[in-house]
């Protein structure tokens, strides 16, 4: 039988000498993960994860930035995608002259 995620959580926090996390954070863990890994490329996930324990956020802080670096991306996508369409219909125009 394959190992379960909560037992490979609980025997690698044990190897790494780090408290097991609770129900609590290890939701907003995979929500941030998956926060990451939808607004970017899915190895963004494990990444950012990786980089919020480096930095030392707790799990709720950690999703809070990463989604307030989603919303950033969405809405710098939003206005690029609009300058484009902009730039798109302007073509159409005659030319002045």
């Amino acid at each position: 039988m394959a190992t379960t995620a909560v037992d490979w959580i609980q025997r690698f926090a044990e190897r790494v000498d780090a408290p097991v996390p609770d129900a609590a954070e290890v939701g907003e863990l995979l929500a941030m993960a998956g926060t990451a890994a939808h607004a970017s490329e899915r190895t963004a996930a494990p990444i950012s994860t990786w980089l919020a324990a480096r930095a030392g956020l707790s799990p709720e802080d950690a999703f809070v930035a990463a989604k307030a670096l989603a919303a950033e991306i969405e809405a710098s996508e939003a206005v690029a995608g609009e300058a484009a369409e902009a730039g798109e219909a302007g073509s159409d125009a005659p030319a002045p002259g």
